[in-house]
């Protein structure tokens, strides 16, 4: 969907890579400027981050290779950098130096806290900024500190994906017009957008502050429950059809108090009576019995674990080239499953970009 699309990226952590990882899988050239040397801070060299891209590994501490970079910028269509603001200002590579060789182009600032405000020049992490934007909140029993989740709502979800959309409309804005653009890409901002959803549930006066009375926080049908071998199971049947569904499952149709779906006062007490039930047969017990139904209930499983069930199998969504685990692009096009490129090492493109630079100059 993206031939012809060409990205620079500079290389950084976590949710600029994601950013430029889904723009390759989506079919774009991207270009991501490795340091020179050894690199790795907490993925490995030839990251899944890394897939279908082409590396050319540069010190932009040298002005020959910052020479290097802003040849590969001013035939691009973006750019992607994570640094604090004012990183690439000082190396001579920020949006107006940029704009000056290349107006159409769009440059993206992924950041947590943004390219202002009070915060942005300080460090922080994934947690921090949902923490800050409010997206952190509700994830947590009542009473107990919010839960450190899987760095997927601040970084990936908030961030990365949030990039991803900046940088489409940016370019599809610029080849219209010829005028490129600077997003603005802070974790801060896409993950408190994120709780739009909920935003609309709180106007329904069904989401509140206090943790454990909304209407998909509180309620014994919307959670996870440990199973007997130490496995668990998600409920969350919201409808009252499929609400009905689950109880016949469990033979608790004609049990006064589980007919009171809505009744918080009930909440406490039947999520312990689940628990119990739950807590008596293992996980496999419990997906067996749901299986195929409208009841909502599913097991929870590791990435591992998903590889093998049939239903993604079905989809083809994980698999393992070279032992390395990796789920496919997303999202799909006409029902076709976009293929899995192998990640580039570490300057390994080199002298094929030089020589692309040396033969379209």
């Amino acid at each position: 969907m993206l031939s012809g699309v060409r990205i620079v990226e500079i290389e950084g952590l976590g949710p600029g890579p994601f950013a430029a990882m889904t723009l390759a899988d989506l079919g774009a050239d991207v270009i991501v400027i490795h340091r020179k040397g050894k690199g790795g801070q907490v993925t490995a060299e030839a990251s899944v981050l890394d897939r279908g891209k082409r590396s050319i590994a540069l010190d932009l501490k040298d002005p020959d290779d910052i020479a290097t970079a802003k040849a590969l910028i001013a035939r691009a269509d973006g750019l992607i950098e994570g640094f604090r603001p004012g990183v690439m200002e000082r190396l001579g590579l920020g949006p107006e130096a940029c704009h000056a060789e290349n107006p159409a182009l769009v440059y993206g600032r992924m950041t947590g806290w943004g390219q202002d405000g009070p915060r942005a020049p300080t460090a922080g992490h994934d947690l921090n900024y949902i923490a800050t934007s409010g997206a952190l909140h509700y994830a947590s029993e009542p009473g107990s500190p919010p839960i450190t989740p899987a760095t997927l709502v601040g970084d990936i979800g908030g961030g990365a994906l949030y990039l991803v959309v900046g940088m489409l409309s940016g370019i599809l804005n610029a080849r219209a017009t010829g005028q490129g653009t600077v997003v603005d890409a802070a974790i801060v901002d896409g993950s408190a957008h994120m709780l739009g959803l909920l935003m609309a549930i709180r106007q329904s006066g069904q989401l509140v502050d206090d943790r454990g009375q909304s209407l998909l926080d509180g309620p014994h049908w919307s959670r996870s429950y440990a199973c007997a071998d130490g496995g668990f199971i998600s409920v969350q049947c919201l409808e009252p059809q499929f609400y009905a569904l689950f109880l016949e499952k469990l033979g608790l149709s004609e049990d006064p108090e589980f007919q009171r779906q809505h009744d918080k006062a009930l909440w406490t007490k039947l999520t312990a009576r689940l628990e119990d039930i739950f807590a008596a047969e293992p996980r496999a017990h419990w997906a067996t019995l749901f299986d195929g139904s409208d009841a909502c209930v599913a097991p929870v499983l590791s990435p591992g674990e998903a590889a093998d069930d049939p239903h993604m199998r079905a989809r083809k969504v994980w698999s393992a080239p070279d032992g390395v685990l990796q789920a496919a692009p997303a999202p799909r096009f006409g029902g076709e499953l976009a293929p899995i490129h192998a990640p580039c090492t570490r300057g390994a493109h080199s002298a094929e970009i030089l020589a692309e630079l040396t033969h379209k100059a």
